[in-house]
């Protein structure tokens, strides 16, 4: 396998141990942005001279042998919705496309606290809100298995960046499978923690001070490992709550498959699941509980998956429409005020939520809190549940009007916005769920699955996903960039 393909967690250990500088790793990011990247167009912005002198200081750090952080001397890029001190962010809208960061989200500060450096940033959807990243600034990015189909989003550029061995480590961010997607897509990992417990602050465009419900900043990486290790550099409370908290998430013994309680949920009526992702999901469980494992496929938290969908789908698109210009606003108020009580519709349910007044809201949330007990009830009895990420593998790149596209699941035509039900799951719940590769379909497509957990049990479904890679290998480059 292709150098480039080494994890992070390898080429930290090769870093301090003096097998290669960081800046000669640098510099093979650099070649092969250069020369791959036009194939896939990931990394959008480019930062490679500042990149360059940072990893310089980091070879005159080794060679002193100071500390340093766990991350020092790694290359790596960031979602183009991160601040990156000096660089745009504009989340594809071409309004913000002169906005130039003055300062590191606060992600990206730990990041680089803990000795990591940036080669640049990666494509996203317009606004973060697709299952593709295409915007008019930077166009679209292409999925390194097939060109013709899409990467995922809105961390579609990082999924893309990282299966095509362009970077170390990504960091991404989630709100509607935004990590776990394109981790999917691309046959790449991917974490959504626990809701809160990484900072938000200086991931959104001007005027967005506060970090949204729902919405979760993660790592992206091409193991179980690497996602651990991020995770504990940027993890722990913000700077308003740092002075009276700190996070001790719960840090279980290596997990091993025998004993180990796993929940499978490999389809459902409200989000039909392609044979192939859904028998993949029984496979593994099939292969793990002959391994050991205690293993149901009947098992469910106590709550209804169809108003689960119902309030997540209000609540993500209440958080969408927050920023949306007065005058479409206006004009969305107007739209759901003429719908029909009965219009049960996708496009009616995203319309009621994008309006939402606030007294609405507190009564879905309150439902959301019992939703949340009965999988805290849930998970004393299992440790895991894993399910799908998506309906499909990668499908064909659709730019069409968002309402008006669909996903062929086994044939049938299904409604684009189904395969949120998926996502939000974990989403609605505040849980955390890990991505994670499970080898190619019969088109040769990555299938991801997703190992959900308990509340801050973000280090459970991380070391679930390193259990499965040792079962099934873990990732695998897409043919034509292992050279």
């Amino acid at each position: 396998m292709n150098r480039a393909y080494q994890t992070a967690s390898e080429w930290t250990r090769s870093l301090r141990e003096g097998e290669i500088s960081s800046r000669e790793l640098t510099e093979l990011y650099i070649r092969r942005i250069e020369n791959c990247d036009p194939d896939v167009h990931a990394v959008v912005v480019r930062d490679f001279e500042r990149a360059r002198q940072a990893a310089d200081a980091a070879d005159a750090a080794l060679a002193r042998r100071e500390g340093g952080g766990p991350l020092l001397g790694l290359p790596m890029t960031v979602k183009e919705s991160f601040d990156l001190e000096g660089t745009p962010t504009t989340w594809g809208d071409p309004r913000f496309a002169g906005n130039v960061a003055a300062s590191d989200a606060e992600a990206v500060r730990r990041l680089r606290a803990a000795g990591a450096h940036f080669l640049g940033k990666t494509n996203v959807p317009i606004h973060l809100g697709d299952a593709q990243s295409h915007n008019e600034i930077y166009g679209t990015t292409r999925n390194p298995w097939n060109p013709e189909r899409t990467p995922g989003g809105s961390s579609g550029g990082a999924a893309a960046a990282l299966a095509a061995g362009l970077c170390a480590a990504e960091l991404g961010s989630d709100i509607g499978g935004s990590i776990r997607n394109p981790a999917h897509f691309c046959g790449v990992y991917g974490h959504k923690p626990t809701w809160g417990i990484v900072p938000g602050e200086g991931h959104g465009l001007p005027g967005m001070a506060a970090s949204p419900d729902l919405a979760v900043v993660g790592p992206m990486a091409r193991s179980a490992d690497d996602l651990a290790l991020l995770l504990d550099a940027v993890a722990g409370a913000d700077r308003l709550q740092a002075p009276g908290w700190h996070l001790a998430l719960p840090r279980p013994p290596r997990l091993r498959l025998a004993g180990l309680r796993i929940a499978l949920w490999p389809d459902d009526p409200n989000a039909p699941v392609a044979s192939e992702v859904s028998g993949r999901v029984q496979d593994l469980g099939d292969r793990l509980a002959a391994r050991g494992a205690r293993v149901s496929d009947r098992a469910r938290p106590e709550l209804d998956p169809g108003e689960s969908h119902r309030i997540y789908t209000a609540l993500l698109n209440s958080v969408r429409a927050a920023d949306m210009p007065d005058a479409a606003y206006r004009k969305l108020v107007a739209e759901a005020d003429g719908l029909d009580d009965a219009d049960a519709s996708p496009r009616s349910a995203a319309l009621r939520g994008a309006v939402l007044r606030h007294r609405d809201w507190i009564r879905l949330d309150r439902a959301r809190w019992g939703m949340r007990r009965a999988w805290s009830r849930f998970f004393e009895d299992f440790d895991v549940l894993v399910c799908p990420v998506s309906p499909v593998p990668a499908f064909e790149h659709d730019h069409s009007p968002f309402h008006g596209r669909s996903l062929r699941v086994d044939g049938a035509a299904r409604a684009y916005s189904e395969q949120f039900f998926w996502a939000g799951l974990a989403s609605l719940a505040y849980l955390p769920s890990t991505a994670f590769p499970t080898g190619p379909s019969r088109e040769g497509l990555p299938i991801g699955l997703q190992a959900l957990g308990a509340e801050l049990r973000d280090h459970t479904c991380i070391g679930f996903a390193r259990l499965v890679a040792e079962e099934l290998g873990g990732f695998a480059p897409p043919p034509g960039y292992d050279d």
